[in-house]
């Protein structure tokens, strides 16, 4: 079994207009929204081997408290340049591509590309991931190279207003 979620950023801030996109931090909503669906994460027991984060300010600032709430070691999260507006087929040659010793692993990045993928395997069409949302997909796989729609045994959509 191979588990994978999907974390958009948590709503970010346009205040400082000379900041450049990559800077950007979140502002009131998303510091409120973090702890909100890392409590949430935690509850359900959820814990990945792997946190993947785009190297964004507002997707760290998302990704790194997330992760501590949920007991996740600080090594567990990897920074990754690529995942910054990476498009859905570059996230999924990422995931892919991933070493097999690691069961449950989290990719914190943006939209459109995290939506377009959770779409590559959700039963029903998901319009939009909402910042700070969380797509969970659960596969019956061994490798995370075999995941796909027709594997998908479990999958659930959370976000902040969702409750």
């Amino acid at each position: 079994m191979k588990t994978l979620y999907l974390l958009r950023h948590a709503k970010s801030s346009w205040k400082d207009p000379g900041l450049s996109d990559h800077e950007r931090p979140l502002n009131k909503r998303g510091k409120r929204d973090v702890p909100e669906m890392g409590k949430r994460l935690k509850s359900r027991g959820v814990l990945p081997d792997l946190i993947l984060s785009s190297d964004a300010r507002r997707a760290l600032d998302t990704a790194l408290p997330i992760a501590e709430m949920m007991g996740a070691p600080a090594d567990a999260i990897r920074r990754k340049a690529g995942l910054y507006h990476a498009s859905d087929s570059s996230i999924l040659e990422l995931i892919k591509g991933l070493n097999d010793r690691w069961g449950q692993v989290m990719v914190a990045g943006h939209n459109p590309g995290l939506t377009d993928l959770a779409n590559n395997f959700l039963p029903d069409f998901l319009p939009n991931l909402p910042t700070a949302g969380v797509v969970e997909l659960c596969f019956d796989v061994d490798t995370w190279r075999d995941i796909d729609a027709l594997r998908l045994v479990r999958h659930e959509v959370d976000f902040p207003k969702n409750r």
